[in-house]
């Protein structure tokens, strides 16, 4: 079995980093959307490079280097969304003793599917916001993440569906924690 490190992501890694969500969004989805959500997705998900420039976006390798898993959490008000989405960002900055910690673009490289990648950046992200002071945690989850993060303690909030993207709308769950 493979050793796993993990570190905080950098500019220099957005390429391997958007590649590895691309393969992750077409590969994972397929039996919980469409094809054409599947499609549609790409402009829902992905990365919000906020997150990399507040350093809370974590990414495991393998002993070669290989990105087997990313996701980050953020003390701003964004849920979800990537630079590239059609999901507004609200930039603001959170209130640990008020507000929950979002825990933010969470994808596995589907070569490293069912080896606990998933869950160890959801464990590093919930450490590093309960360091920082935050007591609950919410996401939006996609629908292929939803029995991870309920097998990881997250409840269903409510389910939403995404603004349209030529007249398909991707289905997806509000989700929270208390950490």
């Amino acid at each position: 079995m493979p050793a796993f490190t993990h570190r905080l992501a950098q500019p220099e890694d957005l390429d391997a980093l958007r590649a590895v969500m691309g393969r992750a969004i077409e590969r994972l989805q397929h039996g919980f959307l469409t094809p054409e959500q599947v499609a549609a997705s790409h402009k829902v998900m992905g990365l919000d490079t906020q997150l990399i420039a507040d350093q809370t976006y974590f990414l495991v390798e393998d002993e070669n280097g290989v990105i087997a898993g990313c996701g980050g959490w953020s003390f701003r008000a964004t849920l979800y969304g990537g630079d590239v989405s059609i999901v507004a960002r609200a930039p603001e900055q959170l209130d640990p003793a008020r507000d929950a910690a979002k825990i933010r673009a969470m994808y596995t490289n589907p070569d490293f599917i069912r080896r606990g990648i998933g869950r160890r950046v959801l464990g590093l992200c919930e450490q590093a916001a309960r360091d920082a002071g935050f007591a609950r945690a919410e996401m939006m989850a996609t629908m292929a993440g939803v029995p991870l993060y309920e097998a990881c303690g997250y409840r269903q909030i409510e389910p939403i569906l995404s603004d349209p993207i030529d007249g398909i709308r991707v289905p997806l769950v509000r989700m929270a924690k208390a950490l």
